[in-house]
């Protein structure tokens, strides 16, 4: 099956002195345990070495950056940034020497660019990020005695669109946008709520599977195993005797409907991510024309998808590395191209870590070179070292523990985490306020203000953020005793009142109007985290050049919460006291003091201040 590109490593070792492999010495005979003796040219016998080649050690280089586990993967940039290189450097002696490093597109020339000389040998230079695709580099050195030139391995650097690091994703299931509950809405219907949903702020409309699907072992309401007439079944079960994962299930509309559908979503300057599940259903074309594509049970059936404990009876689970993997691997690169001409640049990924890595290390990169402005978000809730694998290997996005983070305590750690190097050079997280599976206990017990809190908390803590929709409405009816909605709309159509009483639409509005007109939101690396005499209230600073942020946000979705903050005003640049802030969400104005400030939020009000120095 086709083959990840591998990266040289770390140049290895030179092998053990020569003077190592000097022939034994004979001790005379009868005089065991004193000075060994041997003829002087036997001592000096050097026998057989490894070529000489003075040039090879005469540079050393070390640390360079960035770089992921020493240059393995490929660290992540987006188009508008400043790749700044850097390494320590020396050479023997005190010759003179000068420093450099080689930037390119992948299989391009080198473009050289200087690096110049900081503290304790360490060499700094950069490069603009002007496009989308697979670049190299490389740093070296030049003996100005000799000329010698020297240098290091090759770094990959993936640079990717903004949309990777910064956007709102609104999740619209399509045929729950129509009016009537008993049937499918349509593309048409879809159309018809861009306007709102465009108003609200949004930069990425994702859509769950739109394909056929699958009839054999159809899931009913609630996830029952079986289906009534006129049930819809899961979308998730993809495939039928219309079509596969080309094809687009007819009660949506026609695949022409759809291509509208993705042009008015442009015209409305928001992107379409479409959710790639490599499942089938028993119905799929697949099953009838490739078998050999899936597992089989020991009586020779093939067999059904399980994610344990769940067991998915209308699904077929693909067979990676069985006896026609390679067809498969190919036909799954076909899929994605195939929505790429029809418009397609971001794709969300289901469940990817129940799929080989290899295979999306290589197909990521292979649609990557044909398509350098493609974005991939791994929706992948399982262990922490599985989650940054994927990243590593070449995800866009990912999917984040911050549903589940509910204490400031909690939530600064975890942004901690991921916004520091190492991580932040090769994984970016999405902070989902939900999902079709998942539905917060806190919203489920807290009603509105959950959702208050929540929504900014996901907006204001991350450049990515996303809802699934009925957040909006404060919808959180769940499965008794489970962080499950009761009525999924994964399993039977829906229609919804978008302007039902006591929604937070204009909350959303306003967190993302700020995020969109302020850059110190939109970034990743620069938040900065203060202490407050609250536990439950989470302050924090970012800044970006001139725009400077101080944030505060109550956690506590049950009551008002007050206490003092102390800012790092000398850091922000505030040098006189007292000095103007602004509330962005409010507008109003105040006058704060160069020592402690007190701030007091009410989460059924209004649970944030975003306030605007200077």
């Amino acid at each position: 099956m086709p083959e990840a590109k591998s990266k040289p490593s770390a140049a290895k070792p030179t092998k053990a002195a020569a003077t190592q492999n000097l022939p034994a010495t004979k001790a005379r005979k009868g005089e065991a345990g004193s000075r060994a003796e041997s003829p002087v040219s036997e001592l000096l016998s050097i026998g057989e070495t490894e070529p000489i080649a003075p040039e090879a050690s005469s540079f050393v280089f070390e640390d360079i950056q960035p770089s992921v586990d020493g240059g393995l993967f490929a660290v992540k940039r987006e188009v508008g940034d400043l790749l700044e290189v850097s390494a320590d450097i020396w050479l023997y002696g005190h010759e003179k020497y000068t420093c450099w490093f080689e930037w390119r597109r992948e299989g391009g020339q080198w473009a050289r660019l200087p690096l110049e000389k900081g503290e304790n040998d360490r060499f700094l230079g950069s490069v603009a990020l002007t496009e989308v695709g697979l670049f190299e580099f490389r740093v070296g050195g030049t003996w100005e005695k000799t000329r010698l030139e020297s240098a290091s391995p090759i770094y990959d650097v993936v640079v990717d669109p903004v949309i990777a690091r910064f956007g709102a994703w609104y999740e619209m299931w399509p045929r729950s946008q129509g009016t009537d509950p008993s049937k499918s809405g349509t593309w048409d219907d879809c159309i018809a709520r861009l306007p709102e949903i465009a108003a609200m702020g949004f930069q990425v409309l994702y859509v769950p599977p739109v394909h056929p699907i699958g009839k054999t072992n159809r899931k009913g309401k609630n996830n029952s195993l079986k289906a009534l007439p006129g049930e819809p079944g899961c979308p998730y079960a993809i495939g039928n005797e219309l079509g596969g994962h080309d094809a687009v299930d007819p009660d949506l509309g026609s695949m022409a409907d759809f291509e509208r559908f993705i042009a008015a979503c442009h015209e409305h300057r928001m992107q379409v991510a479409l959710d790639i599940a490599l499942n089938a259903s028993p119905d799929h074309p697949y099953a009838k024309d490739h078998p050999d594509w899936f597992y089989r049970e020991p009586d020779g059936t093939i067999k059904y998808a399980e994610n344990p404990p769940k067991k998915y009876e209308d699904i077929y689970a693909f067979h990676y590395y069985g006896p026609d993997a390679e067809a498969m691997w190919r036909e799954i690169l076909r899929i994605h191209l195939f929505w790429v001409e029809k418009g397609i640049r971001i794709f969300r990924v289901d469940n990817p870590h129940t799929k080989p890595f290899g295979l999306w290390q290589w197909l990521i990169r292979e649609v990557k070179k044909r398509c350098p402005d493609a974005v991939f978000l791994s929706e992948a809730f399982t262990r922490p070292k599985l989650m940054k694998r994927l990243a590593k290997i070449g995800f866009q996005q990912s999917y984040t523990y911050f549903v589940w983070r509910e204490k400031a305590a909690e939530l600064r750690e975890y942004l901690e985490e991921i916004t520091a190097k190492p991580v932040s050079e090769y994984m970016r997280g999405n902070f989902f306020t939900n999902t079709p599976d998942i539905n917060p206990h806190h919203c489920q017990d807290h009603g509105r203000p959950a959702f208050l809190v929540r929504t900014a908390l996901a907006a204001l803590l991350c450049p990515s953020w996303g809802m699934y929709n009925g957040w909006e409405l404060c919808e959180a009816t769940p499965v008794p005793g489970k962080e499950e909605y009761l009525n999924s709309e994964k399993y039977q159509y829906h229609a919804w009142d978008w302007n039902r009483p006591g929604n937070i639409k204009d909350w959303i509005r306003t967190l993302n109007e700020i995020r969109n007109n302020h850059p110190a939101l939109q970034e990743t690396h620069n938040i900065r985290f203060l202490d407050c005499t609250d536990p439950e209230l989470l302050a924090f600073v970012r800044v970006l050049g001139e725009d400077r942020l101080l944030c505060v946000i109550n956690c506590d979705p049950t009551r008002a919460r007050e206490g003092y903050i102390d800012a790092p005003w000398t850091d922000l640049g505030i040098s006189w006291a007292p000095y103007p802030v602004t509330d962005l969400v409010t507008k109003e104005r105040w006058t704060w003091n160069a020592g402690s400030n007190w701030v007091r939020l009410d989460p059924a009000v209004c649970p944030a201040h975003v306030l605007k120095i200077g």
